[in-house]
């Protein structure tokens, strides 16, 4: 069931449910050694289930819960994230620049999230800063 899941979660995504696209987005995403075509085709065949980093990643990037496409059916006690500042209260300027991010294509919003992720490392935001 969980390739049905897999399957489901990419087309409402606006991914075609193949091999090829499966492994080109989740390599485009993923940090570690890149997942190969055979590996993918087993995910959509339902022959593996992705390790749990993996499986992050496809829930993080399909937006779905990582239990639900692992297992199907939503636990009983879920832990949540709370909500970022961003979510909250984004200025224009903000939402623009994230809808600029969302138009590029994928290898694009990689160079771009590597070059975010770097400067956040030498600069690590200060609590309570908003600047």
């Amino acid at each position: 069931m969980f390739a049905e899941r897999l399957k489901a979660a990419l087309e409402a995504a606006g991914y075609e449910a193949r091999p090829s696209v499966l492994e080109r987005e989740f390599n485009l995403r993923y940090w570690g050694k890149p997942i190969t075509f055979q590996a993918v085709r087993r995910w959509l065949r339902g022959d593996s289930i992705p390790s749990q980093d993996k499986l992050q990643v496809l829930a993080r990037w399909l937006l779905v819960d990582p239990h639900h496409l692992r297992y199907g059916s939503s636990s009983a006690y879920t832990v949540s994230e709370p909500s970022a500042s961003w979510d909250v209260s984004s200025t224009s300027e903000e939402r623009q620049l994230l809808s600029l991010y969302r138009e590029l294509p994928a290898a694009q919003r990689k160079v771009v999230r590597e070059i975010i992720e770097t400067f956040a490392k030498v600069h690590p935001p200060a609590s309570g800063r908003n600047d």
